[in-house]
């Protein structure tokens, strides 16, 4: 039982960017070792040199990673007339020149079509064609993402699912290939991630497809596999293809994850049997040695294993090897290098890093949905995306970018909210009539269950009393409340489509194709144990792909694996079963998410239902008469 809330909080959010730090658990200082030698004015690709592990890729929006670097860092492409600009930096070795952008995209958007390699091979990136697990990539959008970087105004590259780059090996130049060693660090953000697969950065297949262990060295900062993990999520991990390792295995106890604003993420491989990762708060303190040892042991489904490594040296950013593009990230900086980087060198990077005081007003969202209550405002957590035990839940205008305000629902924890890793929480567990709502650690407790009805409202069942704006009051920073469930405006709560999810039908038990990751025409779509971490392979598969399901609400279609959530034969008949098809339009192929949890079919006016409400594996869904049970409930994440 833990005490009632007295805390107060107003979210402020204005044009100035303010200064925000946020402390971690615990706090780890930079080895002892000596830094290389490198001037005061040396970049990241400066400092890697003097230890002579030379940047073979250097990107980044924001600034120039090397002290002599004088060129474009990114172009951007005018919606309105289609013509480009490269934007570069401000002056040799400085900071973006973003006024040049502002300037040029004013009164239109922006896309991002190229991001610059800042290193001599010039390893430019583009847009990620389509591949094995996913559709051709669109663009970031060039100011979805404003940020200050040594108070100079900058911009990250926003990378949430459908946007990711790409280079292939085959004209790449100077990545490692084969068993060669490499290292890497990127500079990401820790409050916009999901547990989707693959918010990746580094050396991926020459094609996009998955040619099996050892044949990815990639960052990864994500929730994805992280079922059992310790710590606070994200975490630093590797994605070595057929896997994404906390450590030599998939979770790995000792590393607690990076939850700070902006993360500094690292890693080096050897190649042939040992690499490491490493974490960071960028704005704040060293690095955390997360793991150092030998690489996963065991073979993957192909037969390949990955000791020793089989790179292929393309280079990717946003999406897996095979265009797994369904995992999220806010990307600021980031170098892959030739040869296994000293301890010291990136100690040395960590501290430039900091030093160049990264800042921003929220980093990109994060996974789940918005929450849209009495006056148009959202369900917000007191503060600036800090989200710590007992912090108020309020309303507050909504912020596309604001992290607190994007909750996920667990199905794992059936009828939680959860935003920044924490869940919605009736003050002290209690049931009395106007008690206040709060974030809390998810513990399971009657004080976190609620569920979404028929009219707009959410309840809490153990209170039997509804979430609530007191007396309809709609200002910034109205405390939410439990309070008798009667109708009216004060508790409709719209709850926004999803843009990822995995789907939910029971405990523990998803939305999953027949056969394992095979995508052909006439998968019959069933309900299967969540398998966020496929145990089949040792170390365990990075995730099971067909029950990674996206959203689209333009065509109203939900898909996975390149295809749709299709009733067979695009019949209207109740009782009649789904599978996966090519997505082609038909009304069999259209869902609309209701408020209580349910997946609507139009065409059909039935709803997704698992038969009789079973639960077990292998279980075939079909459409049914919409009755809100729970065999219709499907939990959005």
């Amino acid at each position: 039982m833990h005490t009632v809330s007295t805390t107060t909080g107003k979210r402020y959010l204005t044009a100035a960017l303010g200064l925000f730090t946020l402390v971690l658990a615990l706090v780890f200082s930079p080895l002892a070792a000596p830094a290389p030698a490198s001037a005061a004015g040396d970049g990241p690709c400066d400092i890697y040199a003097a230890g002579g592990t030379p940047c073979v890729a250097a990107y980044s929006p924001a600034r120039a990673l090397y002290a002599s670097y004088n060129g474009p860092l990114y172009q951007v492409k005018r919606a309105s007339d289609g013509a480009t600009r490269n934007i570069g930096v401000l002056s040799a070795g400085g900071y973006a020149d973003a006024t040049q952008q502002d300037t040029f995209c004013s009164g239109t958007t922006c896309v991002i079509p190229i991001v610059y390699d800042q290193s001599p091979n010039h390893n430019d990136l583009t847009p990620a064609p389509a591949g094995e697990q996913g559709a051709a990539n669109a663009p970031a959008d060039a100011g979805a993402l404003p940020i200050t970087v040594a108070g100079t105004k900058a911009y990250g590259l926003y990378l949430p699912p459908g946007v990711a780059y790409r280079r292939s090996s085959t004209v790449t130049i100077g990545t490692a290939r084969g068993a060669s060693p490499e290292s890497m660090y990127m500079v990401a953000s820790g409050t916009n991630v999901n547990s989707a697969c693959c918010s990746d950065f580094g050396n991926v297949e020459t094609d996009t497809v998955d040619t099996g262990a050892g044949h990815m060295d990639t960052l990864n900062l994500s929730t994805l596999g992280a079922n059992g993990a310790t710590g606070h999520g994200p975490w630093v991990q590797a994605d070595l293809e057929e896997g994404v390792f906390q450590g030599k295995t998939a979770v790995w106890t000792p590393n607690q994850g990076n939850a700070s604003k902006f993360v500094t993420a690292v890693l080096k491989n050897n190649g042939v049997d040992t690499f490491a990762l490493k974490g960071g708060n960028a704005q704040s303190g060293g690095l955390s040695t997360w793991y150092n040892g030998a690489l996963p042991d065991g073979t993957d489904r192909f037969g390949s294993t990955w000791k020793p490594m089989k790179l292929e040296g393309s280079i990717g950013l946003g999406a897996g090897g095979d265009n797994s593009n369904r995992g999220t990230q806010s990307f600021f900086e980031g170098v892959m290098t030739s040869g296994y980087a000293t301890d010291a060198t990136e100690n040395a990077v960590q501290t430039n890093i900091v030093a160049q005081n990264y800042q921003g007003v929220s980093t990109g969202g994060g996974p789940g949905r918005t929450i849209v209550g009495p006056g148009g405002k959202c369900v917000d957590v007191a503060g600036d995306d800090v989200g710590g035990n007992l912090a108020t839940v309020q309303l507050w205008d909504c912020k596309t970018l604001a992290a607190d305000q994007h909750w996920v629902g667990s199905a794992l924890r059936e009828g939680t909210l959860n935003t920044l890793g924490r869940c919605l929480d009736v003050d002290g567990n209690v049931t009395t009539l106007g008690t206040g709502v709060e974030l809390y650690d998810c513990n399971g407790a009657g004080g976190q269950q609620w569920i979404p009805q028929a009219d707009g409202s959410i309840k809490n069942p153990a209170s039997g009393l509804c979430l609530d704006a007191p007396n309809g009051n709609t200002a910034n920073g109205t405390p939410l409340r439990i309070w008798t469930c009667n109708g009216a405006a004060a508790q409709k709560f719209t709850v926004a489509t999803p843009i990822l999810y995995p789907v939910a039908g029971a405990a523990s038990k998803c939305v999953d194709v027949a056969g394992d990751d095979v995508n052909g025409n006439g998968g019959v779509v069933q309900l299967w144990t969540c398998q966020n971490v496929v145990t089949g392979a040792p170390g365990g598969r990075a995730e099971a792909r067909d029950q990674q399901w996206t959203y689209n609400p333009a065509d109203q279609s939900v898909r996975t694996i390149g295809r749709c959530l299709d009733i067979d034969g695009n019949s209207t008949v109740m009782g009649t079963g789904v599978e996966l098809y090519d997505c082609n339009n038909v009304g069999g192929q259209h869902w609309v998410p209701q408020a209580n949890g349910a997946l609507l079919n139009p065409a059909s006016g039935y709803c997704l239902d698992s038969p009789n409400g079973a639960t077990a594996n292998g279980t075939a869904l079909r459409i049914w008469v919409c009755n809100g049970a729970p065999a219709q409930r499907f939990v959005l994440n």
